[in-house]
């Protein structure tokens, strides 16, 4: 660096004033730091922490803030949304940043994004919530009026886990032209903003389906916008702009304001990489720990920037984003003849589903095409288009050709290491030519693509004879390629079926795959070519025939293959019943009472872990992890870490003052890895220094030698080896030999259900602060579960529990993610505290902790089903395998639960479920929503689903004939009393319109070959209470003050959920006083002691209760001072009391009773009682791509009397989301060596906006009061996302229609996730016939399915 420095002359070695303003302030750093990004700045330097850390890689958008800045070259403001993770500060020399405490706040004023998201239910664990505001305000800064695509679009790059994306919709189409309030004019009824999507002429009267009404919302005012700070202004108009230099001892950030100067620092430079949106960059340095010594940032460049419209069309420079080139297209193909605008409108095609909007705002053209990615989006269609390409350094410029000589090989082009690419012209098309762009992706929105493809064709004018064709590929190599044999092979023909049979032989030779090719799916990415060429045919030969030539008609059950996606605005109704007549306004139990920290989550003012703010002397810890799947440590050398900027200590297995035993039940795993690991990703030790960057760059310099151990990695593997945790559990009723004896029918089958990441938004994260005296400890941690955590943190350090005190205020969700895993770092930072006597912080990355902490289980299956010809099912035996990992945590409850759920909600007279643990090298796998119960359910719904396709009956026949009924008993014996899921299912059906629905689908099935239709209706029946009867109880303490106001603590954490919400409003019910007078501060241990986790949906019924039982002690303490002064306050009944020495503080418990059951016996009650809902979808499937569409939904859920249903129809719809994540989207990927491949938001796709069901309706069933729990209400967390199976099997029921067509029927395995992989590859036809499999056994596969 010192020798770049003297290299670099004068002017070049002493730094510049970054200036800069943020939230109106004016910033000015005189040590601008080239690799930080703005997020830590607003985070760490202006302790701004509203912009939350979700991913550091743009793939979530918790850190969306809004940049604006004067444009000299065009006279404009720009405001524009964009990831802070990955803007440099350098970046932003005279740009104006706004972050969400910069537009409203509480106390002072809120913004109406921040007060609409609020209060129409859109924020739940409310750490998204930032970052979908800042999309929101910057869209409407730029355009106050919106259309509902428009906002659509703005949401492309954020994601959320809890809400499901409905209420945030809801909320923000009121800012819409479509969706803006009438005034009282709009519908029949009155007010078209009563959150009232179509016509809902079957909800009762007392049946309410508004959850929050937009007559109470802030007009939005343009008018009050915080302004462009004026200093910002005039500094920009007034300044000859100057070259800028930044460094810091790594690298150096410079950033030249001409041209000539620009390709003499290249020169100079040849190795220096150029920088505009970062949005490649900023992800190499982060997680492939590249260097780059010397960064070029050209924005200050016009000549890069400019637009030009020439003869042959029009040249973009390299530094235009994509979204100025979105708007200039879309300008062109507005008002040019459509003839020339084809290239045109296949680059549009592809800029739709190209990222999410805050990337699109800031990477530059000229990136994408640089970076050379083989599955890169435009890179296709700019080769198809033949589009010429400007390259200049100092001596001069020359003009290529964008075709396959341009790229060398993998991420390299033909540019010389001096050169940059100036700009790229697109050109017109012409008459006889035609384009067409694909791209098929896992999911929709915001991924990168599998396969992507561009198709040029030009015809001798006149005819369908083809004169020059172009087949361009990406994901088919390690560079983009053209297909030019068979180009080649197409010219001089006719446009005809014959053609199309010689092309899909063709590209079936010429576009091969390595078996173990990185990213795998080598027959689909196969497939996919002849697929893309297939829509491109028929496109083509629809438009020929538009132009008047006789050429072959295409039939119109084929025309659908030709439609271009175009998402509909979802619709959607929520259902639930009124509180009852004359309920006091003041009593909000049963009302849709808004999150009580939505508007602090709305606004940024909602304090989460890593927002509290440093300690004195605080220092950073990064963990060290294993890399071996299994594996003896030989040797760990930290020398080079101990030289390392900042360092201050390392932790490993040694440091532990206490026991470095750990694990939750089994006690089967250490604190820190001693002489062996046993997954990628066990943590070894861990680096401490004085901040986060330089704890995780020692961390990454620490060399260990390991001894490889073979590992095992797959249940396949387990079930070889016999690789089993024990007990293995058995339920068993009935006689199986004599049922299947009388069965008529016998049939069996196997499924494989994948695992699937919690993706809380919010990652593991603690805060360690030793007190100084007698081994205190304080622990600010983002868990599910303060006990376990400071039991297990007070067994790391050798002290009692009485001296560790573990804080939760909330947490950005949980999901069971932080039940007991969240320990794992607790304890580890925990140690590093005490060791140091100094506060000790961490907050995981993404990537770490989705290698680090496990996730849901993944099941194998296997049955034998026997069966009556009148389609009763009267045998069965399941047996269930999961992919337990390296440790028995949770896992052994897992499993028990999925036995509980065998049959899901079908009576079975013999029944046998066998569970087996697999004991594997992966992270152990853990609780997650659901608990084992998805799974179980999952295999029941596949072989209901045999037996209907076996007897080739109606499904919704066969499960409606197998439905349980009161009274029933279930395979362990317990009697079913309150049984409401045959209405549950009778109002699904009729809400739904199923047996209209199902003709409808029949027909558009018979109407249509290369889409089909499916329709699926699924029930639920999910079990309440820990299977852990110890674990039933729960406690709660309660203060009133003598002003009156009342302090509420019980043993439940908010993740999200609401409990503090409904905590509060049974509280406010029991004393009788307003919720506003009542508050809870956190969860902590030293107020509520020896708490359960906050898990298994039970929260609101045991804590709930135990907040009954103390506010009924108060309320009897309180009783003779109400009937002493009857017509007194609230107010004055406590000062009575206090000046008479009653006590004002009351402790309440409550445990679930007669609980407690035998597997030995099979006897005794497992649960409470049981949650019900029944769920109807359909949808439509691509058969040549396997993309789906989400048309409807309709859920009828039974949570008894709801304490609040806005919360409990939030809690349904996000459970369902995260259910379609888990059986059609999520995929977990693992090499053959057990390395997890799927690290963040860029690899591992979670449902985003556009994965909603087009029309969704959720109806609370009424009068269904539960006498077992709190108020005659149910829980509601966990039981809606089975419910999402309705999803996967409406998918295999379109597939079914499908194979159809092929001459293929009958049962047939489908393997959850329903991917677009699976689809496509079960829709058996003549293109996936080109392209067979690879023999397994033959190669190395990329990933395994573990």
């Amino acid at each position: 660096m010192r020798e770049l420095d003297r290299n670099m002359g004068d002017k070049e070695t002493c730094a510049d004033e970054l200036i800069f303003f943020v939230n109106g302030k004016k910033v000015v750093e005189t040590n601008a730091d080239p690799e930080m990004t703005l997020l830590t700045y607003l985070r760490r330097k202006l302790g701004l922490p509203g912009t939350k850390l979700g991913c550091a890689e743009g793939g979530c958008g918790a850190c969306t803030v809004m940049l604006s800045k004067y444009q000299p070259y065009t006279q404009q403001l720009l405001h524009y949304a964009v990831n802070a993770c990955l803007a440099p500060i350098c970046s932003l020399h005279l740009v104006a940043v706004t972050t969400v405490e910069g537009i409203g706040s509480v106390a002072r004023r809120l913004h109406p994004v921040q007060e609409r998201i609020a209060k129409a239910h859109g924020s739940q664990c409310g750490f998204c919530t930032p970052g979908i505001v800042m999309s929101m305000y910057a869209l409407l800064r730029n355009n106050p009026t919106p259309k509902a695509t428009d906002m659509e679009e703005a949401f492309q790059g954020n994601l959320c886990r809890c809400t499901g994306y409905r209420p945030i919709l809801e909320a923000y189409k009121t800012f819409t032209m479509e969706g803006r309030c009438c005034g009282g004019w709009g519908q029949k009824n009155g007010c078209c903003m009563t959150n009232e999507n179509g016509d809902n002429e079957d909800v009762d009267m007392n049946s309410a389906s508004m959850l929050f009404n937009a007559v109470d919302f802030a007009p939005l005012d343009p008018t009050q916008e915080v302004i462009f700070p004026p200093e910002l202004m005039s500094l920009s108009k007034s300044q000859k702009t100057h070259s800028l230099r930044f460094h810091s001892n790594r690298t150096v950030w410079l950033q030249p304001d001409n041209l000539d100067e620009f390709l003499h620092l290249k020169w100079k430079h040849p190795e220096a990489r150029v920088v505009v949106g970062n949005t490649e960059v900023g992800i190499e340095v982060k997680f492939k720990n590249m260097l780059y010594p010397v960064i070029l940032a050209p924005a200050f460049i016009p000549e890069l920037h400019r637009v030009i419209h020439t003869e042959d069309g029009i040249v973009f420079g390299a530094a235009c984003t994509l979204s100025q080139m979105e708007a200039v297209l879309k300008q062109a193909v507005a008002t040019l003849p459509p003839h020339q605008t084809e290239v045109f409108l296949a680059v549009l095609e592809q800029l739709r589903w190209f990222a999410g909007q805050q990337i699109r705002n800031v990477a530059a053209v000229g990136g994408n095409i640089m970076t050379a990615s083989p599955i890169s989006d435009l890179n296709p269609v700019f080769m198809a288009a033949g589009c010429k390409l400007t390259l200049i350094d100092k001596d001069g410029s020359r003009v290529v050709q964008m075709d396959d000589n341009f790229f060398v090989g993998y991420r390299k082009t033909l540019l010389r290491p001096q050169e940059i690419l100036l700009s790229i012209e697109i050109p017109y098309s012409t008459r006889n030519q035609f384009v067409s762009a694909f791209k098929q992706s896992p999911r929709r929105e915001d991924d990168i693509s599998i396969v992507t493809a561009a198709m040029s064709v030009t015809f001798v004018p006149g005819t369908n004879i083809v004169e020059d064709m172009k087949l361009s590929y990406g994901g088919m190599a390690a560079t983009t390629v053209l297909a030019k044999n068979t180009a080649r092979k197409l010219l001089g023909r006719c446009w005809e079926e014959e053609l199309l049979e010689e092309a899909s032989s063709s590209l079936a030779e010429e576009l091969t795959l390595d078996p173990s090719v990185p990213g795998g799916m080598v027959s689909y990415r196969k497939t996919l070519t002849l697929s893309f060429f297939y829509k491109f045919y028929l496109t083509v030969l629809q438009k020929l025939r538009q132009q008047g030539l006789n050429v072959e008609e295409l039939r119109s059950d084929f025309l659908s293959a030709t439609e271009l996606y175009h998402p509909e605005t979802p619709s959607s109704v929520q259902i639930y019943q009124e509180v009852p007549e004359g309920q006091n306004q003041d009593d909000v139990l049963g009302r849709p009472m808004m999150h009580l920290s939505a508007l602090k989550q709305a606004t940024g003012e909602a304090v989460y872990c890593d927002d509290i703010p440093l300690f004195e002397n605080e220092l950073y810890l990064a963990l060290v992890t294993s890399s071996k799947a299994h594996a003896r440590i030989l040797s760990i050398d930290s020398s080079a870490a101990e030289q390392s900027p900042g360092f201050v200590c390392c932790v490993f297995a040694d440091d532990i003052p206490g026991s470095n035993i750990a694990g939750k039940i089994a006690h089967d795993e250490t604190v820190l890895a001693d002489s062996q690991v046993t997954c990628v990703g066990h943590i070894i030790g861990a680096v401490v220094a004085d901040t986060q960057l330089h704890a995780q760059r020692a961390a990454k310099a620490i060399r260990i030698q390991y001894e490889e151990l073979q590992p095992i990695i797959t249940i396949q593997e387990a079930i070889a080896a016999q690789s089993f945790y024990q007990p293995i559990r058995t339920i068993q009723k009935g006689d199986l030999e004599v049922g299947f004896k009388q069965a008529d029918h016998i049939l069996e089958g196997k499924m494989h259900i994948g695992g699937q990441e919690h993706f809380y938004l919010e990652t593991n994260v603690t805060v360690a602060v030793p007190r100084g005296e007698d081994d205190e400890m304080e622990i600010f941690v983002s868990t599910q579960n303060p006990s376990e955590t400071q039991c297990l943190v007070a067994e790391a350090l050798g002290i009692p529990a009485n001296r560790v005190a573990v804080r939760v205020k909330r947490m950005g969700g949980g999901f069971g993610g932080k039940e007991s895993r969240s320990i794992l770092l607790s304890t580890v930072v925990a140690v590093a505290a005490h060791k140091l006597q100094q506060p000790v912080r961490c907050m995981l990355d993404r990537d770490e902790d989705m290698l680090i902490t496990g996730g849901r289980h993944p099941f194998y299956g296997k049955y034998k089903v026997g069966f009556l010809k009148s389609g009763k099912i009267i045998a069965l035996d399941v047996s269930y395998y999961s992919n337990v990992g390296n440790s028995l945590d949770l896992s052994l409850s897992v499993m028990e639960r999925a036995l509980f759920h065998m049959e899901n909600s079908y009576s079975i007279a013999n029944v046998r479920g066998r569970g087996f643990l697999c004991r594997t090298n992966l992270p152990s796998n853990t609780a997650f929503r659901g608990f084992g119960g998805p799974q179980g359910m999952m295999i029941a719904e596949s072989w209901i689903t045999d037996v209907a396709q076996s007897l080739g009956w109606p499904a919704d026949k066969v499960r409606r004939m197998n439905l349980y009924v009161q009274g029933d008993l279930t395979p362990y014996n317990q009697v079913l009393e309150q049984f409401t899921l045959d209405r549950c299912w009778d109002e699904c059906l009729s809400r739904s319109e199923y047996q209209q629905r199902r003709a409808a689908v029949e027909l558009y099935n018979r109407q249509n070959r290369w889409t089909k239709r499916g329709l699926a209706i699924i029930p639920t029946m999910f079990g309440i209470s820990f299977t852990a009867s110890f674990l039933n109880q729960a406690g709660a303490l309660v203060h009133i003050y003598t002003d009156g106001s009342v302090l509420l603590t019980h043993g439940g954490t908010e993740m999200g959920q609401g409990l503090h919400t409904k905590m509060i409003q049974v509280a406010s019910r029991v004393l009788g006083v307003p919720c506003s007078k009542i508050h809870i501060s956190e969860t902590s241990t030293n107020t509520v002691p020896n708490t359960s986790p906050t898990a298994a949906s039970a929260s609101s019924d045991l804590n709930g209760a135990a907040v009954k039982n103390a506010c009924l002690i108060l309320n009897k303490r309180l009783e003779p001072y109400k009937s002493k002064n009857p017509k007194g306050s609230w107010e004055d009944w406590v000062k009575a009391a206090y000046f008479d020495r009653v006590s004002l503080s009351a402790n309440g418990f409550y445990k679930t009773p007669d609980l407690g059951y035998d597997f030995d016996t099979n006897s005794g009650r497992v649960f409470n009682y049981y949650s019900y809902g029944v769920a109807s979808s359909e949808v439509e499937v691509d058969c040549l791509t396997g993309a789906h569409k989400n048309l409807s939904t309709t859920i009828v859920m039974d949570v008894g009397v709801s304490l609040n249903p806005a919360i409990d129809i939030g809690q349904v719809e996000g459970a369902f989301m995260q259910g379609l994540g888990l059986f059609t989207l999520e995929e977990l990927h693992y090499s053959p060596q057990g390395v997890l491949l799927t690290r963040g938001p860029g690899s591992y796709k979670i449902p985003a906006f556009g994965d909603i069901p087009t029309r969704l309706t959720v109806s609370l069933l009424r009068d269904a009061p539960n006498d077992k729990a709190i108020f005659a209400s149910k829980a509601v967390g966990e039981p809606p996302l089975f419910l999402a199976s309705s999803v996967f099997f409406a998918i295999k029921d379109a597939i079914s229609a499908a194979r159809a067509e092929s001459g293929i029927t009958g049962p047939f395995r489908l393997d959850s996730p329903a991917s677009a992989e699976r689809i496509r590859n079960a829709c058996s036809d003549r293109f996936t016939k080109l392209c067979p499999p690879a023999e397994p056994g033959t190669f190395r596969p990329w990933s395994v399915q573990v």
